[in-house]
């Protein structure tokens, strides 16, 4: 198996490296966190002109035709700018989303003005109980006339506030945990019933709480069959975990080589403290926790793709367990190392915290993806 990159993905990697040192420096990113919305719109047309929106679309869509392989590399970059434009929340989960279940009308429709950074999709699947299972819907669709009413409640949807559609997960038919009678549809975020109250997340990315009071929608806002949501919907959030995962590794790759850095330039007792072996032990865990990561993550973008959705799920929830546990030891280590001061909202050491350990929580905690790994691993005993 080849594990080298293609020229065109290599191309693609060194144009997001160049753009996160030159534009996303960390007085740059802070300048981004006090934009209205959280992000940057010219960065987000930035990203358009570049074609970075359209590299997970074909190209009879626009697109640049990529895989989840392409993605990563994006994400990777991603994450040592720790980016805050919607890139994870528009583009890789609801666009691929779309992109594999939509109608040709709706691929038509929302694809293009996708790429051309016209339009903001987000995907609202997540409930207050929920607890990540993408099949805990009790928001409901009942048919009306020649579409669909809606009324329920999402939390903590991903780019809400910025989006202009929502894709929401709604039962049609079923009990509430039943993977059966979950359906998708598209809902314009200025549609009337629709309420959305936007917040800031750890990290300075933006969410939104959704609330749906007798939301009416065409049938022509149903996404893929009816009832049939759970598949597409499970499929894109392992999608959307690989490419976070991605985003943690570069995050992590960033916050080991900061402080790698601060340990060869911090002095005590008229040495660098990088020369006391104790540190060097620990930073020598950081690099190998890096790299360990760096394989989970490759296999997992490998094994995401697979036609066997169990094959899938187990590949996902085994990177995620894995990346979430290492971000969470390289985080607390790389403050430790850096003292009081890697404390400090002026140190970006700080903020990589707070990314990774927002990470964490992100498309399910370690606990929840090492009780599914486990459950799906004894269904296929």
């Amino acid at each position: 198996m080849d594990f080298n990159l293609s020229e065109e993905q290599k191309l693609i990697r060194n144009a997001v490296d160049k753009f996160i040192r030159n534009d996303y420096s960390f007085d740059a990113r802070k300048k981004v966190l006090a934009e209205e919305n959280g992000f940057s719109r010219a960065h987000w047309q930035q990203f358009a002109d570049m074609g970075w929106l359209g590299i997970p679309f074909a190209e009879e869509q626009g697109g640049l035709g990529g895989g989840i392989v392409d993605i990563v590399q994006v994400m990777e970059a991603f994450g040592t700018g720790m980016v805050l434009e919607p890139y994870l929340s528009a583009i890789v989960l609801a666009g691929g989303l779309i992109a594999r279940n939509g109608s040709d009308a709706q691929k038509e429709s929302l694809i293009p003005a996708l790429i051309g950074g016209e339009k903001l999709l987000a995907v609202a699947y997540t409930e207050q109980e929920s607890r990540f299972n993408t099949a805990d819907v009790q928001t409901r669709a009942e048919k009306n006339g020649a579409g669909y009413v809606l009324n329920g409640e999402k939390a903590v949807v991903l780019g809400a506030a910025s989006a202009d559609v929502l894709i929401v997960s709604a039962r049609t038919s079923g009990e509430r945990l039943d993977t059966n009678g979950i359906s998708l549809f598209l809902v314009d975020t200025k549609a009337a019933g629709v309420e959305i109250k936007g917040f800031r997340t750890m990290d300075g990315s933006h969410a939104g709480n959704v609330r749906l009071n007798n939301v009416q929608v065409n049938a022509d806002a149903l996404v893929g069959s009816e009832g049939a949501g759970f598949d597409a919907l499970d499929e894109a959030v392992d999608h959307a975990t690989v490419a976070a995962c991605a985003d943690a590794l570069g995050a992590m790759h960033a916050a080991m080589r900061k402080t790698v850095d601060y340990l060869k330039t911090r002095k005590q007792f008229g040495v660098p403290i990088g020369s006391f072996q104790a540190l060097q032990h620990r930073a020598v865990d950081l690099f190998t926790a890096v790299e360990a990561c760096r394989s989970m993550v490759l296999m997992a973008s490998l094994k995401v793709t697979d036609s066997d959705p169990v094959a899938r799920r187990m590949a996902v929830s085994a990177a995620k367990q894995f990346v979430g546990e290492k971000a969470r030891l390289i985080a607390q280590q790389a403050v430790q190392m850096h003292g009081g001061i890697g404390m400090t909202e002026e140190l970006d050491i700080g903020h990589y915290f707070r990314r990774l350990t927002m990470f964490c929580s992100q498309f399910g905690t370690t606990d929840f993806h090492l009780k599914r790994y486990a459950d799906l691993m004894a269904a296929a005993a």
